[in-house]
């Protein structure tokens, strides 16, 4: 049985996490997106590796700690077992093991205001569900926060038109700080053009050494969230036998930046995560 942790991810620089990153051949680099929504997701896999790589740095290399909490190849049976590979396709079970992470609040441009934090039901749901908030009551779509101020007749105008507002509500339990940003719920079936048109888009390339046009396969456009995105993702834990706390981040803090994606190299990635609940263990150590 797991002990049923979450995290919270917010976007401190635009973040790529997609399916291509070192054959861009001019195409559009899109980020991955949920199945239903549409909406951008960061894979389970991909915070794992991010983990992963963090606790090998943060336990100055030790790589039993890294294969105990996070799993490992294990050799055939007359391979010499070694840290960079092994010819074998079985693993060991790991201790923590991590969902995909979805966007809770989408920071929209909004003229007059200039930002405002969209999301829908079902994104909210699936965040009622990680964070165990079941007494809280799923906002009707059009309701807005109560420190958003919309134009005259209750209107908000994003670049697709003008949205009517309906109502209003105390948000706050619906942002991870308590902190209630200017913000409306919107449909599920318009949660994903309202995310189209948020994406943060930019054209990259790299130029021939002696001239000013683009080297081979080096033009490409990229997709990417924008910062200030808030996405949560829960976590299972199973109890470690020597009594011992996953501690991903150094000094037992349970708060730490961290990059994440690809495209590190040129300012994408920067995110704050925050872990809650990831004390399943009596014993703490510090190792």
């Amino acid at each position: 049985m797991y002990h049923q942790a979450y995290g919270i991810i917010k976007t401190l620089a635009p973040l790529h996490v997609g399916a291509t990153a070192g054959e861009e051949r001019g195409n559009l680099n899109l980020i991955f997106r949920d199945q239903f929504t549409q909406t951008g997701i960061i894979p389970g896999s991909s915070i794992r590796g991010r983990l992963r790589a963090e606790m090998r740095q943060n336990h100055e290399g030790n790589e039993q700690q890294v294969k105990k909490w996070y799993g490992n190849d294990i050799p055939d049976r007359n391979e010499v077992d070694t840290v960079d590979r092994t010819f074998s396709d079985r693993t060991t079970e790991s201790l923590v093991k991590f969902e995909y992470a979805s966007i809770v609040w989408l920071p929209v441009f909004c003229p007059g205001q200039p930002i405002v934090w969209v999301s829908c039901p079902r994104l909210l749901k699936r965040y009622r569900r990680i964070t165990k908030q079941e007494n809280l009551i799923i906002p009707e779509k059009y309701t807005r926060s109560q420190s958003l101020t919309p134009l005259p007749n209750n209107k908000l105008f994003f670049n697709f038109g003008f949205l009517t507002i309906e109502g209003n509500t105390d948000l706050s339990h619906w942002f991870p700080d308590n902190e209630e940003l200017p913000a409306v719920v919107v449909g599920d079936d318009e949660i994903s053009m309202i995310h189209d048109m948020a994406l943060y888009r930019q054209s990259r390339v790299a130029l021939e050494k002696d001239q000013k046009r683009n080297a081979e396969k080096a033009f490409f456009g990229v997709e990417a969230l924008p910062e200030e995105t808030i996405l949560a993702f829960p976590i299972g834990l199973k109890k470690d036998k020597d009594g011992e706390q996953w501690q991903p981040f150094p000094e037992q803090k349970n708060k730490d930046d961290i990059y994440l994606g690809g495209l590190e190299s040129v300012g994408f990635g920067h995110c704050e995560m925050s872990l809650f609940n990831i004390r399943v263990n009596n014993k703490v150590t510090t190792k």
